[in-house]
Parts: C-alpha cells; structure tokens; sequence
C-alpha cells in the first residue's frame, strides 16, 4: 500500500507514481496555489542515513541550486519532515529520451537538436564546477515542447571532490557508458569523462543502439578501453569524425567541449537553427541603414529628472527585491557626450567587438553575440537617457545568454572599448552613490540657480 501524502504541505497534490529508485519515490504534483504541474521527489530518511549518503543528498541538492540553466532540470524547493526529504522539480512531460530512441534511431536534424541542447547543459554545469558523471538517456528528460532537459545529479561530484592531483576518483556511472579511464581505476577529469558519456549518448541517437555492447561484462570493458566501435551504414560522415573525437580511449587528446563547438557538423546545425534569426535580424539591419548617407537628426531620447537619478541610486534601488542576481546584471555610465556621438560609438565599438546592434526603440539598443554561448547568445539593452543637454546616462542591462559571460562582455571589452566617452561608470564594482554625486555636480553646471 502507497504510503504518501495526498497534499503537501498544504501546497501540493500529491498524485500518480512517475518512477523509483533504491531511496527515492518520484510522483507527479501540483501546486494548489497555481495549478502548475511539478514532480515531487520524496527521498526516505532513515534509508539514506543508514547507508551513510547524507552527503550525497546534500550535495545533490546543492548541484541543483547552482546548475540552473534552460537544459537542466530546475529545482523549485526543498522542504522536510522527520521521515522524508522532499524535492520539488520541473515536470517534464515528455518522459525519458531513452523511451523515444528505444523505438529506434533518430533523424539526424532531431538528434543534432538534443546533442546541441545536451552539450550547451554540460558545458554550463562544468563553468560552475559541476560533473555529472552519470549521462545516459535514462537521465535526458523532455519537456512539453520536446527540449531536452538534464537530471538525475545523484552522482555529480564539485570542483571541491578533487584530491590533491586535480582529478576524481570515485568510480561511478552506469557500465555501457563509462569512460577508459574509471573502468582502469585511475584518477579522472570530470570534463573528460562527461564528454565521453555524451558521445555514447550521440552515438545512440543517430544509430538506435549502443557503440559498446556485451553479454560478458568483462569482454564489453575491453571494447571500452580500446575504443572498438563502428558506425552503421548511413551515419552522417561529419558526425563520425566528431564521435571519433569524443569517444577517444586517450583522455589527454579526448576533445574539449569547445572544440566541440567548432566542429563542422555541429556548426552545420546551428547555421540552420540560426537562418531565420539572422535573416530577422539582417531585415531589422537593412530598415534601420534605409538612410545611410543622410544627415542623422538627433534621436528623442526618454529623459531624466532628479527623481529619476535619486531612484537609481543604491539606497533607493528597487533591483534589491529580485535578488542579487538581477544587481549583477546592470551597469550605468555617465557621459559628457551628445546623445548622437554615444549612438555612434556605441555602433562603432559594436562593430569592432562583433556585436550585432539594431535600434529597439528611442534610445534604446540591442546589441548581442553572434555566436552561442553556453546559455545561449549573450544579448544586452543599451538605453539612453538625457539628463541636461550635455549629460547623459546609458544604462547597459542583460537579458540574454549566461551571467558570467555576460560581465566578462560588459567588464572586459565593453567598458574599456567605451573609455573615451565615459565620464563616470558604475557597474557591480562601483557605487551608485558616484553616479547621483556626478549629476549632480553636471546639473549645477548647467541648470540656473
């Protein structure tokens, strides 16, 4: 008889049985707040403690916490009792993976969708110095719009698992998808052995079958250690040469998640996910260039008052209630410069960085990456405001792509790319309290007493 809560804590339904494991009962939920679907993974206490993994369950949960991207599963709260730990998840409609490639191999536009989604998640996980170790279908998750999502971090391990060499060397993972180097026993990169995972996962995508299989244990190892595999007739020749790459014996010359990237048939794919994007983006391109030799007449720009400035200064900044996060992802500056100068070094500067610019609105610019990054392209407003007729503020603020890359766009080529038409900057560094001191100082100059 299922021994489980109807509700929880006065927040969720509890409903049907989704899956389970040794210490942990997966259940369909619902939130009685907002009808949002989750799922509900309730792990036993008493179970995980006898068998010493309190840390694991620890640490899983603080994998989640930091893994939050668009292709990993997302987790919404932890909650418990004397008896259960509870985690509420992201419900993922779609199932396993391994339930749609168990009906046989994938074409090869779709399997390039769910590698590339697969990756970009890897890729983040290992920024933030998180390993998986355990990637197989089994732990590819799909979504109401069939995106892949990654979960199961059970057996992830932190940068801070490393011993003194730099390496990991608990030995985990599921036997037909284990590296050379854990099946030796030897210390291991978590990198390394995630990319082999993930070329297992490609190879059965586009095949419908596994690279390495036996009956015998023993006899599939040693297929593993050397690497034995062949392609079924019909396997995309650039496919082959990168899966060659990635499911080398030598984990020294095993590609990186990188050079990946660069590889010829996954850049084919994104050329074609991203042909209507750049041809959306190239029209936007022509309208605003429509008149180029003209004189350009001074933009209208959204002004400034001192309440304005006041608001935007740190002890009235309302950013506070969305986080730290949110304070990460601004930065202001203050310039002397005409509002048609700014607007012409800003298009100057994007076009030095490789930056794509086009006009949103008055003032305001969309100035984004060309090329994916690792939570997709990095894209950021430029919007300018006119406080005197000589003093402006640009405020520069994220609303695409990963936050890390995104400060080393603003702090490292940016910024100094800008140097000459700033006058003052404040980004997460800097006080706000400069800024408001600075127009203040400007609106003295040049406002009648």
């Amino acid at each position: 008889m299922e021994n489980k809560p109807s509700i929880l804590t006065d927040r969720y339904e509890v409903g049907r049985l989704l899956g389970q494991g040794t210490f942990a009962k997966v259940y369909y939920g619902r939130s009685v707040h907002t009808n949002e679907s989750v799922a509900i993974k309730m792990i036993d206490k008493d179970k995980v403690m006898r068998v010493g993994l309190s840390d694991q369950i620890k640490r899983e949960i603080s994998i989640m916490r930091i893994a939050k991207h668009p292709n990993v599963v997302e987790l919404y709260e932890v909650m418990a009792t004397k008896s259960r730990i509870y985690l509420v998840l992201e419900y993922c409609k779609g199932g396993e993976l391994f339930n749609k490639i168990a009906k046989g191999k994938l074409k090869e536009d779709v399997a390039w969708k769910y590698f590339y989604q697969l990756i970009n998640a890897v890729d983040f996980c290992h920024s933030r110095g998180v390993y998986h170790r355990d990637i197989k279908p089994e732990n590819l998750l799909l979504d109401d719009n069939d995106n892949l999502k990654v979960t199961d971090f059970g057996l992830s391990a932190l940068a801070d698992c490393k011993r003194q060499d730099g390496l990991l060397h608990t030995a985990c993972g599921t036997h037909a998808y284990v590296c050379p180097e854990i099946i030796d026993r030897k210390g291991y990169d978590g990198t390394k052995s995630d990319i082999w995972s993930c070329g297992v996962v490609l190879f059965v995508l586009l095949a419908g079958y596994l690279p390495f299989y036996d009956t015998n244990l023993m006899d599939m190892y040693r297929k593993i250690g050397k690497a034995q595999f062949k392609c079924p007739s019909g396997f995309p020749p650039e496919a082959k040469r990168l899966l060659h790459k990635m499911l080398d014996p030598n984990h020294v010359t095993r590609i990186t998640i990188s050079r990946i990237k660069d590889s010829s048939w996954f850049r084919k794919g994104l050329r074609l996910k991203h042909k209507k994007i750049e041809k959306q983006v190239g029209e936007a391109s022509a309208m605003e260039a429509g008149s180029s030799g003209e004189t350009r007449e001074p933009p209208q720009l959204a002004s400034l008052n001192a309440f304005d400035i006041i608001a935007l200064s740190s002890g009235f900044d309302l950013a506070g209630l969305f986080g730290e996060v949110y304070k990460k992802q601004e930065s202001r500056f203050a310039s002397r410069k005409t509002a048609s100068e700014i607007i012409s070094k800003l298009e100057e500067v994007a076009k030095s960085l490789k930056l794509k610019i086009r006009k949103q609105d008055a003032g305001l610019f969309k100035l984004e990456r060309s090329k994916e990054g690792r939570k997709g392209i990095v894209s950021m407003d430029a919007e300018i405001f006119q406080v005197t007729e000589t003093f402006h503020l640009v405020e520069v603020k994220k609303c695409n792509g990963d936050t890390m890359e995104y400060q080393k766009l603003v702090e490292e080529d940016l910024r100094p790319a800008l140097a000459d038409i700033i006058w003052v900057w404040q980004g997460k560094k800097e006080k706000d309290e400069q800024l408001t001191r600075a127009s203040q100082d400007e609106q003295e100059q040049h406002e009648p007493l």
